[in-house]
């Protein structure tokens, strides 16, 4: 038995490797990181991994790294708000993203020197807020991730909006896990489709009178 959970440091030395990945794919460091919040994994590695680039002297210095977390499941967003080193948990978290469905993030501590450690801060979402963001990747971009994923991009258009993120930095948003991870939301959400008698006439009668 092999528990691959956020405690396992193997995990989390694998994880770190996803920042070393942004910037060998952009060529340069980012500004600001955006991911999602769970048990804090993610954001834990990721600043590790960069910190010993910069420590090395590979980069410069850390982008800003922002946490995103549902409004019903953020104790770290509470803690950062009260500028604390502790943090709250929640008893009874809800939210429709379940990956991040979680009260008592186990890398707490690491996530928030990630946070103060960067400059960075932390912001929760509300699941319409999710949900939007996650139809509107997949429109925009065909790309289909689970709601939790959609935080990120959630977060970012919310940070934005308050002028938190400017426009003119250098974003990356982390969408952590495909949408087929959690199907049911998804069709839940949707719109349903359309059906019409197999026939042209009444494909082009339909087309028309939604144009």
């Amino acid at each position: 038995l092999y528990l691959l959970n956020s405690l396992n440091p193997y995990r989390l030395e694998g994880q770190k490797t996803i920042g070393f990945e942004i910037i060998e794919q952009l060529g340069v460091t980012p500004d600001v990181i955006v991911l999602p919040v769970g048990n804090a994994g993610n954001i834990s590695a990721i600043y590790k991994g960069l910190t010993e680039w910069e420590e090395l002297g590979i980069i410069g210095g850390k982008p800003r790294m922002i946490g995103i977390q549902s409004e019903g499941a953020a104790p770290i967003v509470e803690a950062v708000r009260k500028k604390s080193r502790e943090v709250r948990f929640v008893e009874k978290p809800e939210t429709v993203a379940t990956a991040i469905r979680i009260g008592t993030p186990v890398n707490w501590e690491k996530a928030l020197r990630a946070i103060y450690g960067s400059d960075g801060t932390a912001e929760s979402v509300t699941d319409a807020q999710i949900l939007a963001a996650q139809k509107l990747l997949a429109r925009t971009e065909g790309i289909f991730v689970e709601p939790a994923s959609a935080a990120s991009i959630a977060g970012l258009i919310k940070l934005l909006e308050e002028g938190v993120i400017d426009k003119d930095e250098r974003v990356v948003c982390v969408t952590t896990g495909h949408g087929l991870k959690d199907p049911d939301i998804a069709v839940k959400t949707c719109e349903k489709p359309l059906e019409v008698e197999a026939r042209i006439e009444e494909i082009e009668k339909t087309l028309n009178s939604m144009l």
